[in-house]
């Protein structure tokens, strides 16, 4: 799970590492345990699962008898994926519909203090807002399809092949 994590931007490797071990155990770690599991210092287990904590893949279990944290691993997936998506993947998608609008009021702006526009300033004008509707059209569509996704509903496939032209076979 470590090596997949490192290449998917969603966890290091070390966190995804911690979470294996984690869900493959019967019982709660403390963070000694997962430290000498792993091999690594107590204080970079307690870092990574403070995040793994705040994504809600792990979560502080009571030991009856134990002054220590202990920690089991989420074994609801689908909930996990919509964490996920909610927070790391949703965020972006929105940061760029958000550098999008503001681009195009840049440009609104810029187009409107002109008094004697050219036939190229026109065309780039035209082009510049067609690509800033792509980009609009395709990132609402994947927030829409994240918010299904979150829902439990189905992704809207069928708006996306509208939107992005696919090959067909």
């Amino acid at each position: 799970m470590g090596a997949a994590a490192a290449t998917s931007g969603i966890l290091t490797q070390q966190q995804a590492r911690i979470f294996a071990l984690l869900y493959l155990q019967l019982e709660p770690l403390s963070l000694e345990d997962i430290a000498e599991q792993l091999d690594q210092s107590k204080s970079n287990i307690s870092i990574n699962v403070r995040v793994l904590v705040e994504w809600h893949l792990v979560r502080r279990k009571p030991v009856p008898g134990s002054r220590k944290d202990h920690y089991i691993a989420a074994t609801d997936f689908f909930r996990a994926m919509q964490e996920i998506f909610e927070r790391r993947f949703r965020w972006t998608v929105r940061q760029v519909l958000s550098a999008v609008s503001e681009t195009e009021q840049a440009s609104e702006r810029g187009t409107g203090r002109a008094t004697g526009r050219s036939t190229v300033k026109n065309d780039n004008n035209a082009i510049l807002q067609a690509r800033l509707d792509a980009l609009k059209s395709f990132f609402s569509l994947i927030d829409t399809g994240i918010g299904s996704f979150l829902q439990g509903e189905p992704f809207p496939a069928e708006q996306l092949r509208n939107i992005v032209p696919l090959a067909r076979k």
